[in-house]
Protein backbone atom coordinates (compact mmCIF):
# COMPACT_ATOMS: atom_id res chain seq x y z
CA UNK A 1 0.00 0.00 0.00
CA UNK A 2 2.80 2.78 1.02
CA UNK A 3 6.00 2.49 -0.44
CA UNK A 4 8.71 5.64 0.19
CA UNK A 5 12.25 4.69 -1.71
CA UNK A 6 14.80 7.10 -0.79
CA UNK A 7 12.39 10.35 0.01
CA UNK A 8 14.02 13.12 1.03
CA UNK A 9 12.17 16.27 2.40
CA UNK A 10 14.39 19.69 2.62
CA UNK A 11 13.77 23.07 4.45
CA UNK A 12 15.74 26.54 3.62
CA UNK A 13 16.64 27.82 7.20
CA UNK A 14 18.04 30.66 6.51
CA UNK A 15 21.06 29.71 5.22
CA UNK A 16 21.05 26.66 5.71
CA UNK A 17 19.46 23.23 4.25
CA UNK A 18 17.68 21.11 7.05
CA UNK A 19 16.65 17.68 5.89
CA UNK A 20 13.51 16.58 7.57
CA UNK A 21 13.97 13.40 5.69
CA UNK A 22 16.83 12.11 4.73
CA UNK A 23 16.91 9.36 2.28
CA UNK A 24 13.93 7.85 3.98
CA UNK A 25 12.68 4.17 3.10
CA UNK A 26 9.78 2.84 4.59
CA UNK A 27 7.45 0.14 3.15
CA UNK A 28 3.81 -0.94 4.76
CA UNK A 29 1.04 -3.46 3.47
CA UNK A 30 -2.28 -3.59 3.32
CA UNK A 31 -3.94 -3.69 6.71
CA UNK A 32 -0.82 -3.76 8.75
CA UNK A 33 -0.76 -1.39 11.91
CA UNK A 34 2.56 0.29 12.06
CA UNK A 35 3.81 3.13 15.14
CA UNK A 36 6.62 6.02 13.83
CA UNK A 37 8.41 6.95 17.07
CA UNK A 38 10.63 9.94 17.30
CA UNK A 39 11.52 12.74 19.16
CA UNK A 40 10.31 16.33 18.68
CA UNK A 41 12.61 17.53 15.39
CA UNK A 42 12.60 13.89 14.26
CA UNK A 43 10.79 14.39 11.13
CA UNK A 44 7.77 12.35 12.38
CA UNK A 45 5.39 15.17 11.11
CA UNK A 46 7.12 16.03 7.68
CA UNK A 47 6.60 11.93 7.12
CA UNK A 48 3.15 12.12 7.80
CA UNK A 49 2.20 15.10 5.59
CA UNK A 50 4.35 12.95 2.90
CA UNK A 51 2.50 9.37 3.34
CA UNK A 52 -0.63 11.21 4.09
CA UNK A 53 -0.42 13.11 0.16
CA UNK A 54 -0.54 16.90 2.35
CA UNK A 55 2.91 17.16 1.08
CA UNK A 56 5.66 16.39 -1.71
CA UNK A 57 8.78 15.17 -1.80
CA UNK A 58 11.74 16.81 -3.25
CA UNK A 59 13.48 13.91 -3.99
CA UNK A 60 12.66 9.96 -3.86
CA UNK A 61 9.73 8.20 -4.83
CA UNK A 62 6.53 7.45 -3.23
CA UNK A 63 4.21 4.67 -4.71
CA UNK A 64 0.44 4.70 -3.19
CA UNK A 65 -1.21 1.72 -4.44
CA UNK A 66 1.62 1.59 -6.65
CA UNK A 67 0.86 4.74 -7.82
CA UNK A 68 3.74 7.00 -7.64
CA UNK A 69 2.12 10.50 -6.14
CA UNK A 70 4.35 12.60 -8.50
CA UNK A 71 1.67 11.47 -11.39
CA UNK A 72 -1.58 12.67 -9.74
CA UNK A 73 -2.64 16.47 -10.37
CA UNK A 74 -3.94 18.41 -7.26
CA UNK A 75 -7.19 17.68 -7.78
CA UNK A 76 -6.34 14.23 -8.14
CA UNK A 77 -4.58 14.42 -4.48
CA UNK A 78 -7.25 16.01 -3.10
CA UNK A 79 -9.73 12.95 -4.04
CA UNK A 80 -7.30 10.53 -2.70
CA UNK A 81 -6.72 11.95 0.78
CA UNK A 82 -10.70 12.77 0.96
CA UNK A 83 -11.60 9.64 -0.12
CA UNK A 84 -8.27 7.06 0.80
CA UNK A 85 -7.02 8.13 3.87
CA UNK A 86 -8.57 9.22 7.20
CA UNK A 87 -6.43 11.40 9.72
CA UNK A 88 -6.33 12.02 13.22
CA UNK A 89 -4.08 14.68 14.91
CA UNK A 90 -3.63 15.58 18.47
CA UNK A 91 -5.49 19.08 18.62
CA UNK A 92 -8.77 17.16 16.95
CA UNK A 93 -9.03 19.76 14.58
CA UNK A 94 -12.93 19.50 14.96
CA UNK A 95 -15.25 22.67 14.37
CA UNK A 96 -16.09 24.46 17.10
CA UNK A 97 -19.65 25.51 16.00
CA UNK A 98 -20.81 22.25 14.86
CA UNK A 99 -21.86 19.72 16.92
CA UNK A 100 -20.41 16.02 16.73
CA UNK A 101 -22.65 14.55 14.03
CA UNK A 102 -22.10 17.71 12.06
CA UNK A 103 -18.24 17.45 12.26
CA UNK A 104 -18.64 13.66 11.25
CA UNK A 105 -20.61 14.56 8.38
CA UNK A 106 -18.51 17.24 6.98
CA UNK A 107 -16.37 14.87 4.71
CA UNK A 108 -19.45 13.22 3.14
CA UNK A 109 -20.47 16.69 2.01
CA UNK A 110 -17.29 17.55 0.45
CA UNK A 111 -17.87 13.42 -1.58
CA UNK A 112 -21.13 14.46 -2.33
CA UNK A 113 -23.15 11.82 -0.65
CA UNK A 114 -26.40 11.75 -0.56
CA UNK A 115 -28.02 13.19 2.78
CA UNK A 116 -29.78 10.24 3.62
CA UNK A 117 -26.80 7.88 2.63
CA UNK A 118 -24.42 10.60 4.77
CA UNK A 119 -27.51 10.40 7.60
CA UNK A 120 -26.77 6.00 8.05
CA UNK A 121 -23.12 6.31 7.71
CA UNK A 122 -22.63 8.62 10.36
CA UNK A 123 -24.59 7.16 12.79
CA UNK A 124 -22.56 3.92 12.24
CA UNK A 125 -19.40 6.19 12.70
CA UNK A 126 -20.70 7.43 16.06
CA UNK A 127 -21.95 3.62 16.97
CA UNK A 128 -18.68 2.48 16.38
CA UNK A 129 -16.98 4.53 18.72
CA UNK A 130 -19.52 4.33 21.16
CA UNK A 131 -20.44 8.05 21.01
CA UNK A 132 -24.14 8.34 19.64
CA UNK A 133 -25.42 9.85 22.59
CA UNK A 134 -23.29 12.50 22.41
CA UNK A 135 -24.23 13.26 18.61
CA UNK A 136 -25.87 16.81 19.07
CA UNK A 137 -23.06 18.31 21.37
CA UNK A 138 -20.98 20.78 20.37
CA UNK A 139 -16.58 19.74 21.44
CA UNK A 140 -16.85 22.64 23.99
CA UNK A 141 -19.81 20.03 25.56
CA UNK A 142 -17.74 17.39 25.41
CA UNK A 143 -14.06 15.93 26.85
CA UNK A 144 -10.99 15.70 25.39
CA UNK A 145 -11.32 11.52 24.86
CA UNK A 146 -15.08 12.09 23.24
CA UNK A 147 -13.75 14.89 21.19
CA UNK A 148 -11.10 12.51 19.65
CA UNK A 149 -13.67 9.79 19.55
CA UNK A 150 -15.02 12.09 17.21
CA UNK A 151 -12.17 12.39 14.83
CA UNK A 152 -11.40 9.10 14.75
CA UNK A 153 -15.52 8.80 13.70
CA UNK A 154 -14.78 11.57 11.17
CA UNK A 155 -11.81 9.73 10.23
CA UNK A 156 -13.83 6.72 9.09
CA UNK A 157 -16.81 7.81 8.20
CA UNK A 158 -15.54 7.78 4.11
CA UNK A 159 -14.52 4.27 4.91
CA UNK A 160 -11.13 5.09 4.01
CA UNK A 161 -8.09 2.10 3.51
CA UNK A 162 -5.61 3.97 5.68
CA UNK A 163 -5.73 5.95 8.82
CA UNK A 164 -2.83 8.21 9.79
CA UNK A 165 -3.02 9.15 13.21
CA UNK A 166 -0.87 11.79 14.43
CA UNK A 167 0.15 12.10 18.50
CA UNK A 168 -4.01 10.70 18.74
CA UNK A 169 -3.17 10.73 22.46
CA UNK A 170 -0.82 13.19 23.08
CA UNK A 171 -3.30 15.67 25.01
CA UNK A 172 -4.98 12.46 26.26
CA UNK A 173 -4.87 11.18 30.33
CA UNK A 174 -3.79 7.53 30.33
CA UNK A 175 -7.36 5.84 31.22
CA UNK A 176 -8.68 7.88 28.05
CA UNK A 177 -5.55 7.24 25.67
CA UNK A 178 -6.40 3.19 26.85
CA UNK A 179 -9.36 3.87 25.73
CA UNK A 180 -8.68 5.66 22.31
CA UNK A 181 -5.84 3.01 21.93
CA UNK A 182 -8.74 0.60 21.96
CA UNK A 183 -10.38 1.84 19.25
CA UNK A 184 -7.63 1.68 17.06
CA UNK A 185 -7.15 -2.03 17.29
CA UNK A 186 -10.78 -2.51 17.04
CA UNK A 187 -10.44 -0.78 13.50
CA UNK A 188 -7.17 -2.73 12.67
CA UNK A 189 -9.07 -5.80 13.39
CA UNK A 190 -11.62 -5.07 11.10
CA UNK A 191 -9.33 -4.68 8.16
CA UNK A 192 -7.65 -0.82 8.28
CA UNK A 193 -4.55 -0.21 7.43
CA UNK A 194 -3.16 1.94 10.62
CA UNK A 195 -0.37 4.31 10.84
CA UNK A 196 -0.16 5.97 14.15
CA UNK A 197 2.88 8.69 14.38
CA UNK A 198 4.08 9.29 18.50
CA UNK A 199 6.54 10.03 20.81
CA UNK A 200 5.26 7.62 23.30
CA UNK A 201 7.42 4.34 23.65
CA UNK A 202 4.00 2.55 25.40
CA UNK A 203 2.11 3.70 22.72
CA UNK A 204 3.98 3.05 19.92
CA UNK A 205 4.59 -0.57 21.04
CA UNK A 206 1.06 -1.43 21.00
CA UNK A 207 1.35 -1.84 16.80
CA UNK A 208 2.54 -4.60 14.83
CA UNK A 209 5.49 -2.89 13.87
CA UNK A 210 7.37 -0.10 14.87
CA UNK A 211 9.37 2.29 12.79
CA UNK A 212 12.45 4.79 14.37
CA UNK A 213 12.79 7.73 13.29
CA UNK A 214 15.66 10.20 14.03
CA UNK A 215 17.17 12.98 11.79
CA UNK A 216 15.16 12.19 9.46
CA UNK A 217 16.49 8.35 8.66
CA UNK A 218 14.07 5.74 9.29
CA UNK A 219 15.01 2.31 10.92
CA UNK A 220 13.00 -0.84 12.12
CA UNK A 221 12.75 -2.55 15.42
CA UNK A 222 11.45 -6.21 15.82
CA UNK A 223 8.50 -6.54 18.29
Amino acid sequence: MIDLQDVTRVYQVGSERVYALNGANLHIDDGEFVSIIGPSGSGKSTLMNIVGCLDIADGGTYLLDGVPIEDYTETELAKVRNRKIGFVFQSFNLISKLTAEENVELPLIYQHVPKAERKERVAQALARVELQKRAKHLPTELSGGQQQRVAIARAIVTRPSLILADEPTGNLDSKTSKEIMDIFHELHQQGNTIVLITHDNDVAHQASRIVHIRDGRLTEETV
